[in-house]
């Protein structure tokens, strides 16, 4: 048995792992997704000069691209300030600030945007006043979604040609990226988005969202919607059921977008038993001990697993989904031409 060596940690997480689920279901599973567009992103900076060691790294999230950013600077000994907001797990926090981010909480919701405005304005603040800052932009830098052309090249050579890819959708990096990068081998490739309600990603209005690590209050230049084929929206209780499914039946630690994947992922290789299905599972369990792995926060939260929902309901317009799980065929229209269509499906009606 060979054992391969990693030059360092950021090596060694950015490469996921391939595992088989059923006859034609594949996992992609990763310990970190976010870290191969962090490396990317700051290997490029870095290249480019416009990066130097005194540079201090600025940027909005309140996830596991900061992780990625803070695992990185901590290497370099690279300054990080991380603008977040109160929904941040405070085990990541935690973890962040030991790496040595700086991370700065807002505490106030824009009109348009919610924090996730607020967060871009604090970051623009930060930058003027400190100077010498690099933002990885992860929302509309190119080298986003440009990094998982690593990942469509591991795919292609392990599975050969893949026939429908399930990711979560957030800042549209990696299901774009890694779409984009397999269909330069098959055009005929399935790739289907997972948002969740209340995210404006899809053309739903902007609300609170219980199933975070997925969606958006704001639209990222890296969405390209031409990508997707379909679209489903999932609810909380839908993605902890599958997730806790995911780990049950499989043993695969994940977090909740994991499961929205899986369950996605899976109903669509049982219809097609012939197509070659590879589900993407962003992160893993860690951070979710205390509540997608409780069953007494669950109940508490009114969250009851119950018995798997069977599938979705399809739906004739973004905004007809509603909580729970639906499914809509996108066809690989941009925002516009899907909204210019179903306004004349409602004339017609």
């Amino acid at each position: 048995m060979s054992t391969g060596t990693y030059a360092d940690v950021v090596e060694a997480q950015r490469i996921p792992t391939l595992v088989r689920l059923s006859g034609n279901l594949y996992a992609l599973a990763y310990r970190l997704m976010k870290m191969v567009p962090a490396r990317h992103i700051l290997r490029q900076a870095r290249a480019g000069g416009l990066l130097d060691p005194g540079t201090t790294v600025v940027e909005t999230t309140s996830g596991t691209f900061g992780l990625a950013l803070a695992m990185q600077c901590a290497l370099h000994a690279q300054p990080l300030v991380l603008v977040g907001d109160p929904v941040i797990d405070a085990r990541l926090h935690r973890q962040l600030t030991d790496l040595g981010a700086t991370v700065d909480i807002v505490r106030e919701r824009a009109a348009h945007g919610g924090f996730q405005t607020t967060r871009l304005r604090r970051v623009a603040e930060i930058r003027e006043r400190i100077g010498a800052t690099f933002c990885p932009e992860q929302y509309s830098n190119p080298a986003n979604p440009a990094a998982y052309a690593m990942v469509a090249d591991l795919l292609s050579d392990a599975l050969g040609q893949v026939d429908c890819l399930v990711g979560p959708v957030g800042s549209g990096g990696s299901m774009c990226g890694t779409t984009r990068y397999l269909r330069q081998g098959s055009s005929d490739l399935v790739s289907i988005g997972i948002d969740t309600n209340h995210s404006v990603l899809f053309g739903q209005d902007d609300g609170p969202r219980e199933l975070r690590g997925l969606g958006n209050s704001l639209m990222p230049a890296n969405l390209d919607h031409t990508q997707f084929d379909e679209v489903h929206w999932l609810g909380a209780a839908a993605a902890y059921a599958a997730t806790r499914e995911l780990h049950r039946r499989h043993a695969l630690f994940m977090g909740p977008t994991a499961g929205a994947a899986y369950l996605v992922g899976s109903w669509w290789a049982r219809r097609r038993p012939d197509a070659l299905t590879v589900v993407v599972l962003p992160d893993e369990g860690h951070r979710y001990h205390d509540t997608v792995y409780d069953d007494g926060w669950l109940a508490a939260n009114g969250l009851q697993l119950g018995r798997r929902v069977d599938g979705p309901l399809e739906v004739a317009a973004p905004r007809d989904a509603a909580d729970g799980w639906c499914r809509f065929a996108w066809r690989r229209r941009s925002l516009a031409e899907v909204g210019d269509a179903v306004a004349l499906a409602e004339v017609a009606r």
